[in-house]
Parts: structure tokens; C-alpha cells; sequence
């Protein structure tokens, strides 16, 4: 019988636990042209030197020193309820980044969830990760920022969203890849949103400049996913789970 897998496996098996040197004079150029907004907290890691090359912000946010806090910390302190998922969908994310070989800075991904701060509270993020450096076609550096938003409604349904190129395929495999749980793309919640609104699927169709087929594609797995029987149900679900404002 084939073990069943740990999630998070493959992007943990890229990472370590060395803190950023925040004295060398790459973090300090980093400090003087990385912008960083309020409650928000910034890391690069560096897959070229196995470590965190820059963090700034983390004890703000998540109360870990920027010369503590590593790419572990940051993995590992995303509350039980996400876990699952957020460590599959980085894992199936960089899966798919990896596999590009032309303008990979414009891969990038998000996801809303809770992080568990070093006091034991739990914390609502937008978090936001993005390819930062590339060479001769290959990943070598990647860029996260964690915002806290606080008015941030967090139900059982996990949203993210997918950006970069390829986009649609991009988010077609993350849903091919995450559909057993109960989660959402951007794409989806668009769709769904529009169609709250009185749009036909037609009419979004037109408004998005893809074909209605396209649209039903994004809305009739979520019947499936969510058990629902209904478009009326769907919506009414929708709200309830705090996916439609």
C-alpha cells in the first residue's frame, strides 16, 4: 500500500531553517528598495543559498524578530484549519512554476488565511507569494508578503488565487489539484459574484470577453465541490461562507 502523502512535503523539501542575514549588503539593499506597507511583513528566500535573504516586518505581524523569523517559522505557523490546504497549494503552485521557463517574475499566487502569532493568537492574512528572481529559465528566488487584514471574514471555504502568463491554466491545475477541499479561485468567485448580481452567464461571458461555456466551466464544479444542488443554493452558500461580501 502506497504511504498516503504529506502535504507540503515537496516545498518544505525546498527550504531550510537559516535566518536572513540582515547585515550583508544584499538585505540592506533590500531594506532601501523593497517597500513595505503597515501590518504587512516581507521575506525573499533564496533557493541559490538554501536561506532567507531578507524579512522585515515579521515581529509586527507575527511578533518573531526579522533575524529569527525563517522560512520554517513562516510555514509552520499557519493555523491547523488552513494547513492542509495552504501547504498543498504551495506545493502544487511551485510544482507548476517550475515547470515554466519564460517570464516566471510574473508568476504569483495568493491565499486568505490565519497564521498563528508567537503569543498563541491567531492572526488574518492576504498572503502573497511571487517568483523574485529567475536564471536561464529557472526559479531561484521567491518573495512573500503577509498583510494582516483584520476585517478580513474567514469561513470553512479556503480562497486563493493564481496570476502569471498562463493564468488560466495556472489556476485549471490548482483546481484540477485541489478540489477535494472546500475551496475557491478568483476566477470562480468572479464568475459566482457577477451571477449574484442578476448576470446571465452569457452576459458575463461577453463582459469577461470569454465564451459562456467558459463561465458554466467555472460555475458547475462548484455544485459538486460544495454538494449543492442549485445556482439559488450556490449563492445562498456563498454568502453564508463569506465568499460574496
Amino acid at each position: 500500500m502506497c504511504p498516503e502523502p504529506t502535504y507540503g512535503s515537496y516545498s518544505k523539501s525546498l527550504i531550510t531553517d537559516i535566518p536572513a542575514d540582515l547585515e550583508s549588503e544584499q538585505a540592506q539593499h533590500f531594506r532601501e528598495t523593497i517597500p513595505r506597507f503597515p501590518d504587512e511583513a516581507v521575506y525573499i528566500y533564496s533557493f541559490k543559498e538554501n536561506r532567507m535573504i531578507y524579512a522585515d516586518g515579521w515581529e509586527e505581524v507575527l511578533g518573531y524578530k526579522d533575524s529569527e523569523v525563517n522560512m520554517m517559522t513562516i510555514v509552520s505557523t499557519t493555523s491547523p484549519e488552513y494547513a492542509p490546504f495552504s501547504h498543498e497549494l504551495n506545493d502544487k503552485a511551485l510544482m507548476f512554476i517550475q515547470q515554466k521557463r519564460e517570464e516566471l517574475e510574473k508568476y504569483s499566487f495568493t491565499i486568505e488565511l490565519k497564521k498563528i502569532h508567537k503569543n498563541g493568537t491567531h492572526i488574518p492574512l492576504i498572503v502573497k507569494v511571487g517568483v523574485f528572481s529567475a536564471e536561464n529559465g529557472h526559479m531561484t528566488a521567491i518573495i512573500g508578503r503577509s498583510q494582516i487584514n483584520r476585517s478580513l471574514k474567514l469561513g470553512s471555504i479556503m480562497r486563493y488565487e493564481a496570476y502569471g502568463p498562463d493564468k488560466s491554466m495556472f489556476e485549471e491545475e490548482l483546481n484540477k489539484q485541489l478540489f477535494s477541499y472546500h475551496a475557491i479561485s478568483g476566477k470562480e468567485k468572479e464568475a459566482l459574484e457577477m451571477l449574484s448580481k442578476g448576470y446571465s452567464f452569457k452576459e458575463i461571458g461577453a463582459i469577461l470577453n470569454v465564451s459562456q461555456s467558459a463561465i458554466e466551466k467555472r460555475i458547475f464544479p462548484l455544485y459538486k465541490r460544495f454538494d449543492l444542488k442549485s445556482l439559488t443554493h450556490l449563492i445562498s452558500f456563498a454568502y453564508d461562507n463569506h465568499i460574496l461580501p
